[in-house]
């Protein structure tokens, strides 16, 4: 009977519901047991997820594992042409892009409902008819570009660009599709010329979660950033391609740390060295910021004007 459990959750990535777990003839006591065992975890009343694939999950794909499961669990199929669909950053867990500055806690869907209703960790919204939907992988959803209007008119700037920056950089949707769905949704001018505002600062060559809200940052603080600049040194090779320029002369790399874990990380961490050493012969200022430095612009400013100085006191020494 646990095989056959299994043998379901492998076919909806890793859920079971109460109505799989009475398909499989496994009982109360039995799906307890499972759960003791720490081979199954509690997502929400009747819904379980296997541990493994929960604890090897990001949060976004914990809140995508929650998402799909409460569709299974509420109709039986989270594909079902009228049932409820996945809306908001919940969607956007599904659709597989990265999250920030939202909660993960909370299940957003949209359904048969007159108002928004809450109950515990679930929120339905009213079903909307302008917005299109979509079979992600078995699991009906809104649109991309329907889930980052609706994060940019609840959830503000920054979740909203981070999320966008990798939607375009993995063409999943268009600035125009995004302004569109904005459009339909915004509650009032201001937020609709807030939110088109928002989709001009949005860079698909941005490369991480970290790099948008570097940038936003930098814009922030009075700066003006360029992305992915190609470095050459006096014969014209190519030989890097730092996050951000600022002027001529500064270079500002964010470095999220995760990357320099272990042996390979430690040959990455040596690689960066040669190269750090290497603009810096080549006359360029380098400003690393790591996560802590992006909750404190004060310190990040003060960085990067030093830069900006010291660059400028280089230009005006007399050559030897």
């Amino acid at each position: 009977m646990t095989d056959h459990l299994l043998a379901m959750a492998a076919r909806q990535h890793g859920i079971v519901t109460s109505a799989d777990v009475a398909r499989a003839d496994v009982s109360a006591s039995d799906l307890a047991a499972l759960v003791r065992s720490g081979l199954l975890h509690p997502l929400r009343r009747g819904v379980h997820v296997v541990r493994a694939d929960w604890e090897s999950a990001s949060p976004e794909a914990r809140l995508a594992l929650r998402t799909r499961g409460i569709l299974l669990h509420r109709d039986g199929s989270a594909e079902q042409e009228h049932g409820e669909v996945a809306s908001h950053q919940s969607a956007l867990a599904v659709h597989g892009l990265p999250l920030h500055g939202v909660g993960f806690e909370v299940v957003d869907l949209m359904g048969d409902v007159a108002r928004v209703r809450r109950d515990g960790t679930l929120r339905v919204h009213p079903r909307d008819a302008r917005l299109a939907t979509v079979v992600i992988d078995g699991c009906r959803t809104v649109t991309t570009a329907a889930a980052l209007a609706q994060v940019a008119v609840r959830e503000g700037r920054v979740p909203f660009v981070v999320a966008a920056d990798a939607a375009l950089a993995r063409r999943r949707t268009t600035s125009e599709q995004i302004a569109e769905a904005v459009l339909h949704l915004a509650r009032t001018p201001r937020q609709a010329v807030r939110a088109q505002r928002w989709i001009a600062e949005c860079d698909p060559a941005s490369e991480s979660v970290g790099e948008s809200r570097t940038r936003l940052l930098l814009t922030d603080l009075g700066h003006c950033p360029r992305t992915q600049v190609r470095v050459a040194d006096d014969s014209g090779a190519v030989f890097a391609r730092p996050d951000f320029l600022i002027g001529d002369r500064v270079i500002v790399e964010f470095d999220g740390l995760v990357k320099y874990a272990g042996l390979e990380g430690r040959e990455a961490l040596a690689a960066e060295k040669i190269r750090e050493d290497r603009l810096r012969a080549n006359g360029y200022e380098v400003v690393r910021l790591t996560w802590a430095d992006l909750d404190n612009p004060r310190r990040v400013d003060a960085l990067i004007r030093a830069a900006l100085a010291r660059a400028a006191a280089r230009g005006r020494r007399p050559a030897s």
